[in-house]
């Protein structure tokens, strides 16, 4: 994909959606960390059915604490790897208020020092929250990177580090979730969804035909 494509990709993407936002329902930067740990390999759909409960209950880090870790895992048992989740949000809320005041960090290096948390999460907080221009590479992402020409590369950190060269600047702060987006409804994994695709024209993708 060439410079000229990747500004008329992005100008398409933002005309059909001038301010995208995160599907995980969330209140505050410690909700949005939570919600976004919770939802490692499942579906923001599922944990927005666990935190619609649980934030109401627990939306703090000291609350969580003051739950214990039966009580938390009770809230999300219906998400997948509930048990060690539990247990790294748990961990993750001591050192919140034991070393950051009840409040979550804005940097990278205090964020990814949080119990699982790593560096895609990190992005997620640093980007929804604190709107700073970063690329959390999950799977569509990472897909729409190597499958448009966007950012094409054999690793996570490989495309980030070339959408966040390659994208415009005005673009960068939302580009993460009209990524993510267009990934999980229209450039799916199995059944790339080009005949509905606002942004074929741009890509270097072209379906197989019978």
């Amino acid at each position: 994909m060439k410079p000229a494509q990747i500004e008329s990709f992005f100008a398409t993407l933002q005309a059909a959606n001038p301010k995208p936002v995160t599907e995980l329902a969330y209140t505050s930067v410690f909700e949005l960390l939570t919600a976004v740990l919770l939802s490692a390999q499942a579906t923001d759909v599922g944990v927005n059915k666990a935190t619609r409960k649980l934030f109401p209950a627990a939306g703090t880090p000291q609350k969580i604490l003051d739950l214990g870790l039966e009580g938390l895992e009770s809230y999300i048992k219906t998400i997948g790897l509930f048990r060690s989740k539990a247990r790294h949000l748990m961990e993750t809320c001591r050192i919140l208020v034991t070393q950051h005041g009840g409040q979550v960090p804005r940097t990278r290096e205090a964020l990814e020092a949080l119990p699982g948390v790593g560096r895609k999460t990190a992005n997620v907080v640093l980007n929804s929250a604190f709107g700073e221009p970063t690329m959390a590479v999950d799977t569509h992402i990472f897909r729409l990177g190597n499958r448009t020409g966007l950012a094409p590369g054999k690793t996570p950190f490989e495309v980030e580090q070339k959408l966040l060269k390659r994208i415009p600047a005005h673009y960068l702060v939302d580009a993460h979730h009209w990524l993510i987006l267009h990934g999980r409804y229209v450039c799916q994994a199995r059944k790339p969804q080009c005949g509905q695709c606002a942004v074929s024209t741009f890509c270097d993708f072209k379906p197989k035909t019978l």
